[in-house]
């Protein structure tokens, strides 16, 4: 377990703290409300969290992971303890009744009882006003933990009933880093972390084919504008309109044609910067040879005023073909 509460502690060190200290000092309230982004841990905390408020023989405000409550949690079997997630679209009342129902019997275990909903922001109208009734009489031995990545969707006086735990995005280095733990390799950790904060995102990304392809195109026009405009602007046509074709992937080519010339400048500088493409390095550091700083900055900006037209402007072939020739011309 201590290599675990390391991580965590290493992920999110302000709200494991929280935890910990409410914990350690009887303070704990009788509902919390965890929000922030997908990926920055709400889940695993969650878990540390029921488990230690669980456990029989918790060490230093850490379960022991032996006593016969951890072994029921890590079951999936624990009497004591009701997840909650969308049915659909929604939370539906039904279920918070079913929940309200359970927390009210006297459990199989006795101590402590938590309920977990997931993704509390997909309550209806109905639903929330029940769980509201529910918080707004609580029961002694029962801790609501509610999470989002949504707080404004969770209505108010939900809110104001809850402790809200906070979390913050993972680090880049912190999110490479559980990436390749997982397998991914670093150059394309490097790259999805650079465009999404989101693990699950950041994977989901690494495994489409769709942005494989988007990756090797940014690349090859990178190398193919400095030295043939007109082979870029055939590129243009034949690959990057049909690829890039939705707003949302429009949007991402330009990220992605940014982040490569934002490279190229960084290596020119001499910084250590992490790079969004470390296996073009050798081509960076050539192309950064032939660019001064002064074009290398027109050629940013260059990409920079195309994202910025991008979403009032319907002609995206216009829009490139633009954007080639003031790369070009740096």
């Amino acid at each position: 377990m201590h290599k675990a509460i390391e991580e965590l502690q290493a992920m999110q060190p302000v709200v494991i703290k929280r935890m910990q200290g409410a914990y350690a000092k009887d303070r704990l309230a009788h509902a919390y409300l965890l929000e922030g982004p997908s990926g920055s841990g709400k889940k695993e905390l969650t878990h540390f969290f029921v488990k230690l408020l669980l456990c029989e023989a918790p060490n230093d405000n850490v379960p022991c992971e032996t006593c016969r409550s951890c072994k029921l949690y890590d079951s999936g079997n624990h009497p004591n303890i009701l997840f909650i997630e969308p049915d659909g679209q929604n939370i539906k009342i039904d279920q918070i009744r079913e929940l309200i129902y359970t927390m009210n019997k006297t459990a199989l275990n006795s101590g402590r009882k938590i309920y977990v909903i997931e993704q509390a922001d997909r309550m209806n109208n109905s639903s929330a006003n029940a769980l509201l009734k529910f918080l707004e009489e609580p029961e002694a031995n029962v801790t609501a933990i509610l999470l989002t990545e949504r707080l404004n969707a969770i209505v108010s006086t939900i809110r104001s009933r809850c402790q809200l735990l906070s979390f913050q995005p993972l680090s880049r280095p912190k999110l490479m880093e559980r990436l390749m733990a997982d397998g991914m390799t670093g150059s394309m950790a490097a790259t999805v972390s650079m465009l999404t904060q989101s693990e699950q995102e950041a994977k989901r990304m690494s495994e489409e084919e769709q942005f494989a392809e988007e990756r090797k195109l940014v690349l090859k026009l990178v190398e193919t504008v400095g030295s043939n405009v007109h082979e870029a602007l055939l590129l243009i046509q034949s690959d990057w309109l049909p690829l890039f074709k939705e707003k949302e992937d429009a949007e991402r080519g330009l990220d992605m044609l940014l982040f490569a010339y934002r490279d190229i400048a960084t290596v020119k500088a001499g910084l250590e910067t992490a790079r969004t493409y470390p296996d073009m390095e050798e081509t960076w550091k050539q192309m950064a040879l032939q660019r001064s700083f002064d074009v290398l900055s027109r050629q940013l900006q260059a990409v920079l005023q195309a994202k910025q037209q991008l979403p009032r402007n319907m002609n995206r072939t216009l829009l490139m073909e633009q954007l080639m020739l003031n790369l070009q011309e740096g």
